[in-house]
């Protein structure tokens, strides 16, 4: 199961470089510009998305800084949240990479926005954990289209293809 969530932790850094290299390109309008996207804009999107995962991560951890809003805005220019995004990366794949069997076995408890105690297996809630930054991954894929940029491949199979996923294939 471990090499399991490796692989997914090493597929959301591939693919988190893929989008951020893309998004270098945009204007700071474009960047900006609300697409109709959940989230609004790339810059929305992208804040959405290392939001979720700091939250997921304290629960998971008990470490680090949780915003108390899935829609908080923690960076509002590219430059900064790239550089978030890969530390978040590297604390993602170097907590993964430090669980043993047991550990991805068991279960956890963590509180809600709500204030409530929820306690349920870790590894169905990693799923859910690197299953969301897809789908919100594959709305950055979409602003990128409205904005009329070239596709950027993001499937895995083209991951467990590239140097940086053999070792998962």
């Amino acid at each position: 199961m471990k090499q399991h969530f490796m692989m997914f932790a090493a597929y959301n850094q591939w693919a988190n470089a893929r989008i951020y290299d893309a998004a270098a390109d945009l204007s700071d309008e474009e960047f900006n510009r609300d697409t109709g996207a959940f989230f609004g804009s790339m810059m929305g999107t992208l804040n959405h998305i290392l939001t979720a995962d700091r939250i997921w991560m304290k629960r998971f951890t008990g470490e680090g800084h949780a915003p108390s809003s899935l829609d908080a805005i923690l960076y509002k220019a590219l430059q900064p949240l790239h550089t978030a995004r890969e530390a978040e990366d590297k604390r993602i794949m170097d907590w993964v990479g430090g669980m043993g069997e047991k550990a991805l076995a068991g279960r956890f408890s963590y509180m809600t926005f709500d204030m409530r105690t929820v306690s349920q297996r870790l590894a169905p809630a990693l799923s859910h954990f690197f299953n969301h930054q897809t789908h919100h991954r594959g709305q950055a894929h979409m602003i990128l289209t409205v904005l009329g940029r070239p596709s950027v491949p993001l499937d895995l199979m083209l991951f467990q293809r590239a140097e940086e996923g053999r070792a998962y294939a």
